[in-house]
C-alpha cells in the first residue's frame, strides 16, 4: 500500500500565515523602555571592565530589595543593557581571537618551508 502524501497547498500557506498575523495582534505590546537614548549610547560606549562593574551594581540593588516594583524593572533593564554590552565585547575578543588561531595555524603550515620566505 503506498503511503499518502499531502503537499501544502496555497490556502493552508495562507491560513498560517493568518493564525501567525492573528497570534502577533493578540500579544500584548512590549512596554517601552525606561532608558533615554543618552543611557543607551553610554552604555554602548563602555568599555568591559565598566559594564561589568555597573551590572554587578544593578543586580547587587536587585538582590537587596526595598524597590519599587517601577525601581526594579528600571534596575533590570538597565542590567539587560549592560549585560548585552559586555556580551558584546567578550563575543568581539573570541572573534579576534578565533581570527588570530586560524592566522597562525596556516603560518604554522608554512613555517620552514620556501613558500614561507615568499
Amino acid at each position: 500500500m503506498a503511503a499518502k502524501t499531502t503537499e501544502p497547498t496555497a490556502t493552508n500557506d495562507a491560513d498560517k500565515t493568518d493564525k501567525t498575523a492573528q497570534e502577533a495582534a493578540d500579544r500584548p505590546a512590549a512596554p517601552a523602555s525606561s532608558l533615554t537614548d543618552a543611557e543607551r549610547q553610554a552604555i554602548a560606549a563602555m568599555p568591559y571592565e565598566e559594564a561589568r562593574d555597573k551590572l554587578i551594581q544593578a543586580v547587587q540593588a536587585l538582590e537587596a530589595g526595598g524597590l519599587s516594583l517601577d525601581q526594579s524593572m528600571r534596575q533590570w533593564e538597565i542590567g539587560e543593557a549592560l549585560a548585552r554590552r559586555a556580551q558584546s565585547l567578550l563575543n568581539d575578543v573570541r572573534a579576534r581571537l578565533d581570527a588570530a588561531q586560524a592566522e597562525q595555524a596556516t603560518s604554522a603550515e608554512t613555517a620552514g618551508t620556501q613558500s614561507n620566505l615568499d
